[in-house]
């Protein structure tokens, strides 16, 4: 099969990610904090610190400190973590018109019962403008603004770095959505003042489903209320939630399997380098948006060049329906995805509400040469 679906996870993994499961459950397996202190007890112990150590040099957590590190099951679950956590009733939040169902529904639920919603509206091709944020903002006194680094619709890719400025002169804590550029694209967490960065670890970082988390800056961290209570492993003389961190936001058994894996990613990550990444992610990009510019009734979403955008295309074909089109690739080897892929929003922006699109999202492991076949077998189809 040609995999064209990394958008929703990346595949296959490294061949050190699916090792490092495979030897925790074989050989580890301990629980985390819930044992005798046992050689095994202490390698799951090891695991977890390492990794997050790991995670906070990748992505600048502040001072590099791996207690600011939290562990959850994917990046939905971040979201609900700090929104939930943080907004109150009467409580004003900014967002943009590009986000997925996983800011989207946290912020409606929370509106629901009394929070105030600002919209920053993206263009045709799914870009946020930095002066319109600044312009809400301007007008407007929020308490938290919300966004996505990258769109998982078309791949627009946001004016983080002007927004972060924007944010922080405003006295308004930003927190980032990092799905689709984490392990592609490098952001810095303490240089950019964020607020919160949610990752998750089954895409570009090329960990295992299940695992996910959140960089915190510790004065904010301290504000927002944990999600989920329960065991710890820790203070388990108290029948009330530790506030000290990483325990205040980690309730319950985590995955440690995936744990396990996404420590051996991030090693693997590292030694590739993000650089010979999105270089290679961006050339194999090039090749399909010329390949698909080609075709003949192309109605394509965003940015009509690389920059400025990740090898995600979302198209639609003149006259055709793309959930048949997308059921005809596969018969033919390529797997894709249509539909409205959990961001209505962004495709009332696009101008694709209700009927979506078919998303291509090539990754890291697909060549030029899987570009080329999937352009003829899509003119075959037609």
């Amino acid at each position: 099969m040609g995999y064209l679906n990394n958008a929703a996870t990346t595949w296959p993994k490294p061949e050190c990610v699916v090792n490092a499961v495979r030897d925790f459950m074989l050989t580890g397996g301990a629980n985390s904090s819930r044992g005798s202190n046992s050689q095994r007890d202490m390698k799951t112990l090891n695991i977890m610190l390492d990794c997050r150590i790991k995670l906070a040099e990748f992505f600048g957590g502040y001072d590099d400190d791996p207690m600011f590190v939290t562990f959850t099951a994917n990046i939905t679950e971040s979201l609900n973590v700090v929104l939930r956590g943080y907004l109150r009733e009467g409580m004003r939040v900014l967002t943009t018109s590009m986000e997925h169902n996983a800011v989207m529904r946290p912020l409606r639920a929370l509106e629901s019962k009394g929070l105030k919603i600002g919209i920053v509206q993206g263009d045709s091709r799914g870009l946020v403008k930095a002066e319109d944020i600044k312009r809400e903002l301007d007008s407007v006194k929020y308490d938290l603004m919300v966004m996505s680094h990258a769109s998982n619709v078309c791949g627009t890719v946001q004016p983080v770095e002007e927004a972060a400025e924007i944010c922080r002169k405003h006295s308004v804590p930003l927190v980032l959505d990092t799905a689709q550029t984490a392990g592609v694209i490098p952001v810095n967490a303490s240089e950019l003042g964020l607020a919160a960065l949610c990752f998750t670890g089954h895409k570009s970082l090329m960990g295992p489903q299940g695992t996910g988390g959140i960089i915190w800056n510790r004065e904010f961290a301290e504000r927002v209320e944990p999600l989920i209570t329960g065991g710890t492993g820790s203070y388990s003389h108290l029948e009330t939630q530790p506030d000290e961190m990483p325990d205040k936001f980690e309730s319950g058994t985590p995955n440690l399997p995936g744990i396990a894996g996404l420590n051996s990613a991030l090693d693997w990550l590292n030694s590739e380098g993000i650089g010979k990444i999105s270089e290679r992610e961006n050339e194999t990009g090039q090749y399909f948006l010329e390949g698909l510019k080609g075709i003949d009734g192309m109605i394509l979403s965003g940015l009509t060049e690389m920059k400025g955008r990740l090898p995600v295309f979302s198209f639609n074909i003149e006259g055709k329906d793309n959930g048949i089109l997308a059921d005809g690739l596969s018969r033919l080897g390529f797997e894709t995805r249509p539909g409205l892929h959990c961001s209505p929003s962004a495709h009332k922006t696009l101008g694709t509400f209700p009927q979506g699109t078919l998303r291509v999202s090539p990754g890291y492991f697909t060549d030029t040469g899987e570009a080329g076949e999937f352009i003829y077998a899509l003119k075959t189809l037609l």
